[in-house]
């Protein structure tokens, strides 16, 4: 990708593009799906760990990315879309394969809204499918015809 683009997206969310926060973000957008701090870590491993934790908390602090509790124990992070600003609205359901472990980001699919009694305020809504990815599916009825077949 251009770095135009790294640039123009932090630009956007008013963060002070540093060398460490483009490569951070270029590496971040990446991921076709959800991502780990571990899985920055490990790609990233010759930059500091405090440098990718501190990047973070500030992408997630100015709506540059979302966080995503798949219940996997990890919380897991995707590059917000340019009109995404992390309210009720914009969020989207995720997929977690409990397979292969990964994350997506279904965006097209909107999280359901609840009537909520009296004086509740939602200010976040989690929701996560959990079952098999396309790929892993696929791989399972693969397998289980070869066993039909024997």
């Amino acid at each position: 990708m251009n770095e135009e683009i790294y640039l123009k997206k932090l630009e956007q969310r008013e963060i002070k593009p540093t060398a460490m926060r483009l490569l951070i973000l270029r590496t971040m957008m990446k991921h076709k799906e959800a991502f780990s701090l571990l899985d920055l870590e490990n790609e990233l491993d010759t930059v500091d760990k405090s440098t990718i934790y501190r990047a973070i908390t500030l992408f997630l602090a100015h709506h540059l990315i979302h966080g995503i509790d798949d219940g996997s124990g990890s919380l897991k992070y995707a590059v917000c879309s340019n009109d995404c600003n992390c309210e009720v609205d914009d969020l989207h359901t995720h997929f977690y394969c409990e397979k292969c472990h990964r994350t997506f980001c279904l965006k097209s699919i909107h999280v359901p809204m609840v009537t909520l009694p009296p004086g509740f305020t939602v200010d976040s809504i989690n929701y996560v499918l959990k079952g098999l990815c396309a790929d892993c599916s696929a791989h399972g009825s693969n397998k289980a015809q070869a066993q039909v077949m024997e």
